[in-house]
């Protein structure tokens, strides 16, 4: 008999290729348009739309799912995780931001919906196997399953993916991580596949293209204080400190002066006095840590201390780093040579060679190994 997968299939071009790549391997393939975001929800306080069609491309995506489905003739499941996202993800998600701190929902999606959520709706098919569009692999060894890097590091997706358990990757297939975007979309021309020249998506699922600020001024609303130097230099007021992330330069609406040319940063946060602290210089010392506090972290194997690497943030290249367990799920990590912008709420990826060993999350940052005053 052939073994069944049930597919995570969203619209776009690469979990399109991952389906045709699993019949070609001889997969009993059924495939799941999941819905997680009701559009409804983009009202403003008044009922009023904050998010057009155009931008809100739900429906849109599902009938490219249904047309890519029909193009191979497999069956497609459509299942709304609607109140899942919002009590698991976006409920976090409005909580971090209500703290000042920068989460990251893609991971939380990850975590709660597309390998949780999604997992427990496919078991009663019974299957096999899962699969997703994701550009990652997994190897399934011994009873031991490890997340691995996919080839295309440019496109390599396993920082989003790091805080997935064990088990939850027991199952899975990630049919593309063994190729480069273009194979992706050559493979898709080739077999006349009806999302081939499809735009991949950008921002955040939700959000789509509209601007952030503007989407999230919805649900908190936004509290001015001053914009200061470090040394307390008043230069003007802030919009809502939630607008703003550490080494952030784009919207401060500051030029620069006669005396100092450099683009101006943020350098810090203070929640109690609602002051953003910005400097001039992308190189600004206080941007740069040399340690940070790590919790809530998922580790797949042995816990090790030692010698490792780390991003912190997507697309970042790796840093070296040496890591030390200070309880089940707390990480402290040094990295003497100073990273920049490593930011409280965001998520740490640590790996070893071409392992994603696991993550966590962002908790203190320490500055010359001192725990910074404004995060």
């Amino acid at each position: 008999m052939k073994k069944k997968v049930l597919l995570g299939l969203s619209g776009g071009v690469d979990s399109a290729v991952a389906l045709h790549l699993l019949l070609e391997e001889g997969y009993d393939v059924e495939a799941v348009f999941m819905r997680n975001w009701d559009s409804t929800a983009n009202n403003d306080l008044l009922g009023n739309p904050t998010i057009d069609d155009e931008v809100c491309s739900q429906e849109k995506d599902y009938n490219d799912a249904k047309a890519v489905a029909d193009h191979f003739n497999v069956k497609l499941h459509r299942v709304d995780f609607i109140d899942e996202y919002w009590d698991r993800v976006f409920g976090y998600f409005l909580s971090e931001y209500n703290k000042n701190r920068t989460p990251n929902p893609d991971i939380l999606c990850n975590n709660e919906i597309k390998f949780k959520a999604f997992i427990d709706y496919a078991m009663q098919f019974n299957p096999d196997y899962f699969a997703m569009g994701h550009y990652a692999r997994v190897s399934h060894q011994d009873n031991q399953h490890q997340l691995l890097r996919a080839i295309d590091n440019n496109k390599d997706q396993t920082y989003f993916l790091s805080q997935l358990t064990e088990d939850q990757i027991a199952k899975v297939l990630f049919p593309i991580g063994n190729l480069k975007k273009e194979e992706v979309r050559k493979i898709a021309k080739e077999q006349n596949i009806p999302v081939f020249d499809k735009k991949d998506s950008t921002g955040i699922c939700f959000i789509g293209e509209r601007h952030f600020n503007d989407f999230l001024k919805n649900y908190l609303p936004a509290k001015k204080g001053p914009m200061t130097r470090l040394d307390g230099t008043y230069i003007k007021d802030h919009f809502g400190l939630m607008n703003y992330t550490i080494g952030q330069r784009k919207g401060l609406g500051i030029g620069g002066t006669k005396e100092n040319l450099d683009a101006w940063y943020v350098v810090g946060k203070d929640l109690n006095t609602r002051t953003l602290f910005v400097e001039p210089g992308y190189h600004h010392e206080y941007l740069y840590s040399d340690s940070c506090i790590i919790t809530d972290v998922i580790w797949r194997g042995e816990k090790i201390d030692g010698k490792m690497t780390a991003k912190f943030r997507y697309r970042q290249e790796d840093n070296d780093c040496q890591i030390k367990w200070i309880d089940e799920k707390t990480i402290h990590v040094s990295y003497p040579q100073k990273v920049r912008a490593v930011t409280p709420g965001q998520a740490c990826a640590f790996y070893l060679k071409e392992v994603c060993l696991g993550g966590g999350f962002i908790d203190k940052v320490y500055y010359k190994s001192i725990l910074r005053k404004y995060s």
